[in-house]
């Protein structure tokens, strides 16, 4: 049967997202027609052309990419019932052009670690190396000997650079003579659980800067009041898990040098280091600061390359202890290698490199911009649905939204709920538990990746209001019932088969100890 479509009028076309409200759009971006990537473009932040004729043609490569999202959220006509999955939970990069799909498949048989064999690989990751660290303002001056390597991801990076931090501060106690069988690092209570490990693997103790219901990163003054002499150092987050929002590096720098306090700074950069950059870029967070030292940063996430691929960088060797580093010599090539692995494919480093100099600082710079311009579209829309915004807006934070159900509405539904209803419509949007010493505090969170159009946007946007109007009209046990049903048959979670009984109901961790959710990375 074919579909009759009513043309609308310019009454329809200019309605608002909710009634009696202003209709919103996305800010204006660089008149860029097709210079950088298809997301970089002008046409990822505007408008699909829905009611007339464009004036102007469209690239076919955009053209094609736009429609293909637009289709995205289609049944697949091979399984009757199964709907494509659009999933906004994760910052792990999806989408690659062509030409780099192709040189990394060429890649794949690739020893990495074999230097006689694929030496222009290894100098590869060199280049790398040497274009990150000066994004992030590394010391290049006469005398400078900034070094880094890259790693399968943030979680190898950061557990390195604890490692670093951890040696370096036993070397001193044992220089001055001083007990070296208790160190501690200090961090927010929302990082991620590889911060966890590494402190738990390495025999460090954890000291946490709580969370409250109104402050969702590390406060600097009392960052700084938790260091004492068994300090190996203090990690401070470039866009937190949960609300995207970046931590103030150079209050707790400041504060650092004021008191006089003998410490160390790393930055964890997964998720913000190939953002703020480009985004803000007068924003002090990286080498820039004196109490900086070593920074992490996943290439698989914005830096836009397929998982799993990280980069770490210090400041000067003197915080990378040379009793860590192996010069070894394997099949006639001497090497100097710091890594929790050896043998690894070079695909990976070779698309990062790849988009190091296909995208350049332009383009990379369109990109975050694009999807900061659609984040604040999309936090701006939810509010005015009655949403509570817990992110932040306009670069000062990471390209998410982090938002929750307003408490004064007295909703019989929390955001679980919602979570699971826009399951239903082929949305992965998760919920969490918040950080410890929240109050419980629920929420949920879009991760606005590079192929997170305007398009696909405003999908998002009419699925969570039908499904907030559908919830609405449920009742509390119809609302049990329906999300039964979709963790026993829509979700996959029921299905995972990957715990051990033997190792469940842990109380060691975090999320042990508080029932704290850890965010997706």
């Amino acid at each position: 049967m074919v579909h009759l479509a009513q043309i609308p009028n310019e009454e329809a076309v200019s309605k608002p997202l909710v009634e009696g409200l202003e209709k919103l759009e996305i800010a204006p971006a660089e008149d860029n027609c097709f210079t950088t990537s298809v997301y970089g473009s002008k046409f990822a932040s505007s408008d699909l052309p829905k009611y007339e004729m464009p004036e102007h043609e469209m690239p076919k490569e955009i053209a094609y990419r736009m429609i293909k999202d637009d289709l995205s959220l289609d049944g697949n006509p091979m399984l009757k019932y199964e709907k494509r999955l659009d999933r906004l939970a994760s910052f792990v990069t999806t989408y690659m052009e062509k030409e780099v799909e192709d040189l990394m498949t060429e890649s794949l048989s690739k020893n990495f670690i074999d230097y006689e064999e694929y030496p222009q690989s290894a100098d590869i990751q060199n280049r790398c190396v040497s274009m990150i660290g000066r994004l992030f303002n590394a010391p290049t001056g006469a005398g400078a000997a900034a070094v880094g390597t890259s790693t399968v991801g943030s979680s190898e990076a950061i557990m390195l650079a604890v490692l670093a931090m951890k040696k370096r501060w036993q070397n001193q106690h044992r220089a001055a003579g001083k007990d070296v069988s208790n160190p501690n690092i200090v961090m927010s209570s929302a990082v991620q659980v590889c911060w966890e490990k590494a402190a738990r693997y390495f025999e460090v103790e954890e000291k946490y800067v709580y969370c409250t219901k109104d402050r969702y990163v590390i406060d600097p003054e009392e960052t700084v009041k938790l260091v004492d002499e068994n300090t190996i150092g203090i990690c401070v987050i470039l866009g937190t898990t949960y609300t995207g929002e970046y931590e103030d590096a150079k209050a707790v720098n400041d504060l650092l040098i004021k008191n006089n306090i003998d410490t160390v700074i790393h930055i964890d950069a997964a998720s913000g280091g190939f953002v703020a950059p480009f985004v803000v870029p007068n924003l002090e967070w990286d080498f820039r600061l004196e109490k900086v030292v070593s920074i992490n940063t996943s290439g698989h996430k914005y830096g836009l390359v397929y998982p799993g691929v990280g980069w770490v960088v210090w400041r000067s060797p003197e915080y990378l202890p040379q009793e860590l580093v192996f010069n070894i010599n394997y099949l006639g090539a001497d090497q100097s290698s710091f890594t929790l692995n050896f043998s690894k494919g070079a695909s990976q480093v070779i698309g990062q490199y790849y988009q190091l100099i296909r995208l350049g600082k332009y383009g990379y710079r369109v990109i975050m911009s694009n999807l900061t311009r659609t984040a604040d579209y999309l936090s701006d829309s939810l509010h005015q649905l009655g949403f509570v915004i817990m992110s932040q807006k306009g670069g000062a934070g990471l390209p998410l939204v982090a938002f929750r159900l307003d408490q004064s509405a007295d909703k019989h539904y929390d955001e679980f709920a919602l979570a699971h209803q826009l399951r239903e419509r082929g949305w992965v949007v998760p919920a969490y538990t918040m950080a410890p010493h929240t109050e419980d505090l629920k929420m949920l969170r879009v991760v606005v990746r590079e192929d997170f159009s305007k398009s696909r946007c405003d999908q998002l946007l009419t699925d969570i209001k039908l499904c907030l109007q559908v919830l609405d009209g449920m009742d509390r046990e119809q609302i049990k019932t329906r999300e039964q049903y979709v963790k026993q048959h829509v979700s996959n979670s029921h299905k995972a088969r990957h715990g051990h009984h033997h190792y469940k109901n842990e109380k060691h961790s975090l999320q042990g100890k508080t029932g704290k959710t850890h965010a997706v990375c």
